[in-house]
């Protein structure tokens, strides 16, 4: 079975863990892990990647579909939902090779199976029927992820109601279909969908869709969306759900006070996750639990000491470049690396990857406000820019929020082409505490998308030269 000292165990194998596990193992420990399922997490197998790899081939069939403005025609355009399936499983497949790999490369021994606390310093491993093994470290890492929350009245039942997991793997595309809940997973299932032939319904309990962004953004998206055909209910609550042979009838209780009956053939679920918290031994340690997720200091440590918490488990926000980001400051924590900084969760970007593309870093203008700052506010259209208007995208916005005093960037917002690929220029510079100043004295390349994110910041201080 080989060794079962460590000087590291960490429970799960995903965008937090395995990380984790090698950064531990490139500062010299010795490092074990622990995963029940796939390697990579849910990110990799069922989530971020996967659904990248179908969207991709949405946006194929939206070009495909304007082939006209491009110059090109063709007749009898047709897909396979199986083959788009199947890509989208090889990719993913791939990675977890690669993940293997490199836990091999860094000298990690992966333990197949259900990692539970069993003492200070102690971490049973179960698998099956099979005889549990004791694994000892001075320092335990969980990185146990999360899953997808239930709708009570609305659950799973893999057919007519979907989880993420089915939507992902349909055998066909159905003729109709209701998002319930339209943060960045909804919306990303409803883009994918309905660039695919499905008639979308998305119902949201909240005001707006894309609750967590911008509400200047959320306006836009939501107008972008209707023109593509959705049919989205904010402010909404679902009522009595009736299966039939087909499909499913949802009453929905409107904002408005009136009641709407969609008939549609799936419903998908996205509603939010929970913490995987059951289950992991917490209750005979000090480790306190808080809605659904492990309580951690700036360090990521827990109230018991020599355990660790990061990623999806360890609360919001619930994005795997985060949970990679906790994952090394663990190890360098553990291993005693000095001159650490803490994550400041202000600057972690999301980005929703639907179409129009969405992405974010900081406070929305409403927040800035809010927190008492006095602010300067640039926008920049995506039609007053020259690649936007040569790729056919010049829908989209880039929107910066500046402090009036300091010239402090406090958040950036855009929607359109390729923007979750250009907030990160955004994050650099927030991280690196830039103002106005180094921003503007930035030459942008032209012509390029990046160029409405300089154009916005000249329009916050009234410098603006294209609009």
């Amino acid at each position: 079975m080989g060794q079962t000292s460590f000087d590291v165990v960490v429970i799960g194998g995903g965008p937090g863990g395995y990380p984790t596990a090698i950064r531990a193992s490139q500062l010299g420990l010795r490092v074990a892990l622990v995963e029940r399922e796939h390697l990579g997490g849910v990110c990799l197998n069922w989530g971020c990647i996967p659904t990248k790899a179908l969207l991709r081939s949405a946006e194929v069939a939206h070009v495909l579909s304007r082939l006209g403005e491009f110059g090109f025609s063709a007749s009898d355009i047709q897909f396979d939902i199986q083959k788009v399936v199947k890509r989208s499983r090889r990719i993913s497949k791939r990675l977890n090779t690669g993940v293997k790999h490199l836990l091999k490369k860094n000298a990690v021994e992966v333990f197949d199976g259900h990692g539970h606390l069993a003492g200070p310093g102690s971490v049973r491993v179960t698998r099956d029927e099979e005889a549990a093994v004791e694994l000892t470290a001075r320092s335990v890492v969980i990185a146990s992820g999360a899953r997808s929350r239930d709708l009570p009245g609305v659950e799973s039942d893999a057919e007519i109601v979907w989880s993420y997991k089915q939507a992902m793997v349909p055998d066909r595309v159905p003729g109709s279909l209701l998002v319930v809940g339209a943060g960045a997973i909804g919306m990303e299932f409803a883009s994918f969908y309905r660039d695919m032939g499905a008639e979308v319904s998305v119902v949201e309990m909240l005001p707006r869709i894309l609750p967590a962004e911008d509400e200047e953004i959320s306006t836009l998206a939501h107008k972008q969306f209707e023109r593509r055909g959705m049919n989205l209910y904010t402010g909404a609550t679902l009522g009595e759900l009736q299966r039939t042979g087909e499909g499913a009838t949802v009453k929905l209780q409107l904002e408005s006070g009136e009641s709407h009956v969609a008939s549609v053939e799936r419903i998908i679920v996205a509603v939010g996750i929970a913490g995987n918290v059951e289950d992991l031994g917490l209750d005979a340690t000090a480790v306190q639990v808080v809605d659904g997720h492990i309580v951690t200091d700036q360090w990521c440590e827990t109230a018991e000491p020599g355990v660790y918490a990061v990623g999806d488990v360890a609360g919001p926000p619930w994005l795997a470049h985060k949970a990679t980001h906790e994952g090394v400051l663990a190890a360098e924590r553990i291993a005693g690396v000095s001159e650490l900084l803490p994550l400041d969760t202000r600057r972690i970007p999301s980005c929703t990857y639907c179409r129009p593309q969405i992405a974010s870093v900081g406070l929305s203008e409403a927040k800035a406000r809010e927190t008492g700052h006095d602010v300067r506010v640039g926008r920049f259209p995506f039609l007053a820019n020259g690649k936007a208007l040569a790729l056919g995208e010049n829908e989209g916005m880039v929107k910066t929020v500046f402090d009036a005093s300091t010239g402090e960037l406090l958040g950036a917002h855009m929607i359109g082409a390729e923007v979750t690929e250009m907030i990160q220029g955004f994050v650099m510079a927030m991280n690196l505490e830039s103002t106005e100043a180094e921003i503007i004295h930035t030459v942008f390349a032209h012509p390029t998308l990046s160029e409405a994110m300089h154009e916005s910041t000249l329009a916050a201080f009234e410098r603006a030269i294209h609009t």
